[in-house]
């Protein structure tokens, strides 16, 4: 294993300081925890949490400032983050107006989320949370019931961050999140696999010539391995899984192609010359279209596809002010 790090052990201490010092404008790391939060606390508004797992960045920490989250919690890599370090979290940025909790649908997120959530308000903290489930890939995986969360969570923070910073209600915050994952789809594929650092060694094996589709963001096994196929072929497979699990007729769209850490942007580029033409060609149109890294699985080659199913209210959302480290607007 070849890792530019001092010790497996301080992977995710060492990142969240590094990250802190490179955008105190934007965050601070809260002492005793892997947690970030607005370096300017919102008061009088809905405030954000969300997090998971180290290994995705810029997921989370990358979306805490303006329009998007307020705190985001870093567990050890692909490893749920425990209760306490959530409930540091919303200590840190409750308002009088209450939290939102986004949490990706893995087991051990919802759990330790839930509980964290339970605490808060047993402190008298209003807490509510949506729970992401956007993979059409499979319906349950390694570390999920139903649906995993993926990289159409980024979309659902930059959603609720807008609604959020309209003044909004707590329930009405919740309903914008809820629309946002009710109306997005996302699946992906890999070519080559990632390295935890406590682990080592790489997750799994892929041959030269082979592809995992549908793969998960820890690596999790998707609906089949095959041979690598041209980009456009991918694409056909992904997008039409998407597509027959919500009828994006009628309906512009924002697309988000994601890098999974190691893929250059000439491919990802590649990815949406397609997936462009091919929303064209049923009619859809693009009303907006996000390319890079923005939900990843530490070094692991391959890409994903969300599209978010957009009506006035999600455009205006998508639109407004965001500024984060991570995603601006």
């Amino acid at each position: 294993m070849k890792k530019i790090m001092n010790g497996a052990d301080q992977v995710e201490n060492e990142m969240i300081l590094g990250m802190a010092k490179a955008y105190p404008q934007y965050v601070r790391k809260l002492d005793g925890q892997n947690v970030v939060v607005r370096s300017c606390k919102k008061e009088g508004k809905v405030a954000l949490i969300s997090g998971g797992g180290s290994g995705h960045e810029p997921a989370h920490g990358g979306y805490v400032g303006e329009g998007m989250l307020d705190a985001a919690v870093a567990g050890a890599v692909f490893t749920s983050p425990s209760p306490e370090p959530i409930l540091e979290g919303i200590r840190a940025i409750a308002t009088d107006q209450g939290v939102l909790m986004i949490v990706k649908n893995y087991t051990g997120d919802v759990m330790n989320f839930e509980m964290a959530g339970e605490m808060a308000e047993m402190e008298g903290i209003a807490v509510k949370q949506v729970v992401v489930n956007d993979d059409v890939a499979v319906k349950d995986s390694l570390y999920t019931v139903g649906r995993r969360g993926v990289a159409g969570t980024v979309l659902v923070h930059k959603i609720a961050g807008a609604k959020a910073e309209t003044g909004a209600s707590l329930d009405e915050v919740q309903a914008a999140a809820q629309k946002a994952i009710d109306n997005v789809r996302t699946m992906g594929m890999a070519i080559t696999p990632c390295t935890v650092p406590a682990a080592g060694k790489p997750g799994f094996e892929l041959s030269d010539d082979e592809m995992e589709v549908g793969i998960g963001i820890h690596g999790e096994p998707g609906t089949h391995r095959e041979a690598l196929r041209p980009a456009d072929e991918i694409v056909d497979m992904l997008m039409e899984k998407i597509l027959a699990d919500l009828d994006y007729t009628g309906h512009e769209a924002a697309v988000l192609i994601n890098g999974a850490g190691a893929t250059p942007l000439m491919e990802l580029f590649i990815i949406n010359n397609h997936v462009a033409d091919i929303l064209a060609g049923k009619g859809i149109p693009v009303y907006k279209t996000f390319v890079g890294n923005y939900m990843t699985s530490i070094e692991m080659a391959g890409f994903s596809i969300s599209l978010l199913r957009l009506d006035d209210e999600l455009k205006r959302l998508l639109d407004a002010k965001a500024d984060t480290p991570a995603f601006k607007a």
